[in-house]
């Protein structure tokens, strides 16, 4: 389907300024939207909001049904009566510009579960009754989530193969017997899940009153490590002992020379065909009901996946087998009409992928640091090769910001050379009549300028902040998710500047 001609900014909620660590979708989640509506943009897009797992990543969540509670606005709870003053005045002092996500996840964890304590005699009857139609609304995946997040809780967070051979293998008994034995943890998760998603029901809310539209992210595979696979093993290639018997990720290509093994199991697409693809629509349409556009990452994977044997270290000797390709989508939309997808076809992309889009008519995705290197790709990433059908972006989470990539130097966090980057350095000036100075800027208005219907940049190019800003850099498995900002960085000659463009290109 086609977007409307527009412009907007990705920033993860977790990047928000405030108090308590890390960002949330409370108070200064909504004085966000009020900047980007100062600036004319009508997109926010956000990276998963799971709860994540492994390396604090929001590509690794504990479940691709539930939201990550560690968001939840410790300022909205107070003001609803959940929190008193003293629940958090001794909360301690963290980075504003950067989460320490040791501390700060049991700090706040802490307070969440005062939260949870009280909440039955704090509540106002307009919550509790909230929360008994949440339940209700949800139980297809929040009593399997309950007592996953309830195990974990008990076996020290370890992962789930390693718990007792009857809760591995979902033996009823034990689970009968473990939901009275952990009643009090399933019920405090429950409660927390609702709060999540009344604070992101609020923020959305507001959001469209504003005119502003939020993009969602689904990443295509799900965790090991999650409830969605404990809890149907049978949807993935697992060995009896629940262990993957084949695992994602991707080939070598700009990001890392040995490729990414991500490490999530593969699809039996085989068994979900059988059941008319019932988990997946149920996914979607879960994440519909969160966002405006969902944007699929790895959207490839539907056409082929790099299949890796689980005991390669790498992802180097993996090999393309078969996704689902189209049928997948075509039974999605017969159960809920129409999606709004931005399909992520980057990387290693063949033919059959760019059919695969084509044929269902998804926009796909144009990343302008692509778009002056050496490689045959480059001149498909400049915007006069584009589609109206497209979203360009200045650069993604994956990305280093604009000016980190501009002044990037060999063997950091790059694939590239020296003489590689000084060619591509030498290529964006041209290109750009350009002297450097102000590439974030210039490459926002050649996003702006360009023929897509969408053009996206993270805030961290709005801000001309350096690599130091980065949200992610591939294949490294520590210290990343971690950037915030502080609202002093985002001045009004910024917003002036960034709303005078968006007005230039038609896109306010």
């Amino acid at each position: 389907m086609s977007f409307p001609h527009s412009a907007g900014v990705l920033l993860h909620p977790t990047s928000l300024p405030g108090r308590y660590g890390m960002g949330e979708i409370g108070p200064e989640a909504h004085r966000w939207l009020a900047h980007l509506s100062a600036m004319s943009q009508k997109l926010w897009q956000v990276l998963p909001l799971g709860p994540t797992g492994y390396a604090d990543s929001p590509y690794q969540a504990l479940s691709t049904f539930a939201g990550n509670t560690m968001l939840i606005s410790f300022e909205a709870l107070r003001e609803e009566g959940l929190l008193r003053p003293e629940d958090i005045e001794d909360f301690p002092l963290f980075s504003k510009s950067q989460i320490e996500y040791g501390p700060v996840l049991l700090a706040r964890a802490a307070v969440l579960k005062k939260t949870a304590q009280s909440f039955a005699r704090r509540a106002s009857p307009s919550l509790k009754a909230g929360l008994m139609q949440f339940e209700e609304d949800h139980t297809a995946w929040l009593e399997d989530f309950s007592l996953f997040s309830a195990l974990k809780k008990a076996h020290g967070h370890g992962p789930w193969v390693n718990w007792p051979s009857p809760l591995v293998h979902r033996d009823p008994v034990a689970l009968a017997e473990a939901r009275k034995t952990h009643a009090t943890e399933i019920r405090h998760t429950k409660i927390l899940q609702f709060l999540f998603h009344h604070q992101w029901t609020s923020l959305r809310r507001a959001a469209k009153q504003r005119g502003i539209s939020i993009i969602g992210d689904i990443p295509i595979f799900v965790a090991h490590d999650s409830a969605d696979v404990w809890c149907h093993p049978e949807l993935f290639f697992l060995k009896e002992d629940g262990h993957p018997t084949a695992i994602a990720g991707v080939p070598p290509d700009y990001f890392s020379t040995t490729g990414q093994r991500w490490g999530n199991p593969l699809y039996r697409w085989d068994v979900h065909e059988k059941s008319g693809f019932s988990w997946w629509i149920e996914r979607l349409r879960s994440t519909f009901k969160l966002y405006d556009i969902v944007r699929i990452d790895h959207f490839r994977g539907f056409a082929a996946n790099w299949e890796i044997p689980a005991e390669e270290a790498t992802a180097v000797h993996g090999h393309w087998s078969p996704g689902p390709s189209q049928k997948l989508f075509h039974a999605a939309e017969k159960a809920l009409g129409t999606l709004p997808i931005i399909a992520e076809d980057l990387g290693v992309i063949t033919p059959d992928v760019d059919a695969l889009r084509d044929a269902l008519g998804y926009p796909g995705m144009r990343i302008l640091q692509f778009a002056f290197g050496d490689d045959a790709k480059a001149a498909s990433f400049r915007p006069e090769s584009y589609p109206a059908n497209c979203v360009v972006y200045t650069g993604t989470h994956d990305n280093d910001t604009t000016v980190g990539w501009y002044r990037s130097e060999a063997g950091q966090d790059s694939t590239r050379s020296l003489d590689q980057i000084a060619r591509e350095q030498h290529n964006v000036r041209t290109y750009l009549r350009s002297d450097g100075s102000q590439i974030q800027w210039d490459m926002i208005a050649l996003a702006l300028r360009s023929p897509a219907q969408t053009a996206i940049y993270p805030l961290q190019d709005i801000l001309g902040l350096g690599s130091e800003a980065r949200m992610n850099v591939p294949g490294r498995e520590q210290g990343n998710w971690a950037w915030r900002f502080y609202w002093a960085q985002l001045t009004p000659e910024i917003e002036q500047h960034l709303n005078q463009l968006t007005q230039e290109s038609h896109r306010a």
